[in-house]
């Protein structure tokens, strides 16, 4: 029996030009996208994450790749970031062009420039340093799909999006005033926002098989990260 793949070589199960061209080409097909699975996901993260990353392998097993190849998530993600901050714009009276500014800022830094930063950090980390060598030749080598790291975070994301852009636009005549309790309620907010993005992110790796030694070592990356915050 021939090898699966020799050194040098690019893994036969990674085909990242195709897959991410592919993607970009279904953005703007809305009738190809899965409206009713996207929304199964979102309800889903907020209840019970573990459900969404069973179907992750599912997903592995049908279509021989960890990513989602329907963009409907990230679409619908920026419709609702885009809603959500013009709500905010609406109350706090903004004008009509810093509301603008404020909704391309929020939809293109907040959310993809930084998921495509963070995203690519724990590509690399995770390629580098946490996958399990091939114990020999005849073993397909597996590496973490750069599209399936941004859908991570994606999907760690959509909570926060919940707790810091919907509850606490409906909570905010509350946090505005001034008081201990106002200090204290966005406080708690942002730590159990903060809290389960890391807790999602660790599930989104931890479903993969092939990485080792993933929570102790996630553990130490996000004492640091928060160390320095």
């Amino acid at each position: 029996m021939l090898p699966t793949t020799s050194r040098g070589r690019t893994p036969s199960n990674v085909r990242p030009a195709p897959i991410f061209a592919q993607y970009l080409r279904r953005i703007v097909k809305w009738r190809q996208m899965d409206i009713e699975y996207t929304f199964w996901q979102m309800l889903h993260l907020c209840t019970s994450p573990k459900v969404v990353y069973q179907h992750t392998r599912y997903h592995k097993q049908t279509k021989n790749q960890w990513a989602r190849d329907d963009p409907a998530f990230v679409v619908i993600f920026c419709l609702f970031l885009i809603v959500a901050t013009s709500a905010y714009c609406v109350a706090y009276g903004e004008t009509c062009v810093h509301a603008i500014y404020t909704i391309i800022s929020v939809v293109s830094l907040h959310f993809l420039l930084a998921g495509i930063l963070i995203a690519t950090c724990c590509w690399f980390l995770t390629n580098s340093y946490l996958r399990e060598e091939t114990p020999n030749s005849h073993v397909v080598e597996q590496r973490v799909e750069w599209l399936y790291a941004f859908d991570v975070h994606c999907n760690s994301f959509f909570p926060t999006f919940i707790l810091l852009y919907v509850v606490q636009y409906f909570v905010s005549p509350v946090l505005v005033a001034h008081g201990f309790f106002p200090v204290l309620l966005s406080n708690l907010l942002f730590m159990v926002a903060i809290s389960y993005y890391h807790y999602l992110n660790f599930l989104g790796y931890d479903v993969l098989p092939f990485l080792d030694k993933l929570l102790s070592s996630y553990i130490q990356l996000a004492s640091s990260l928060s160390s320095h915050h």
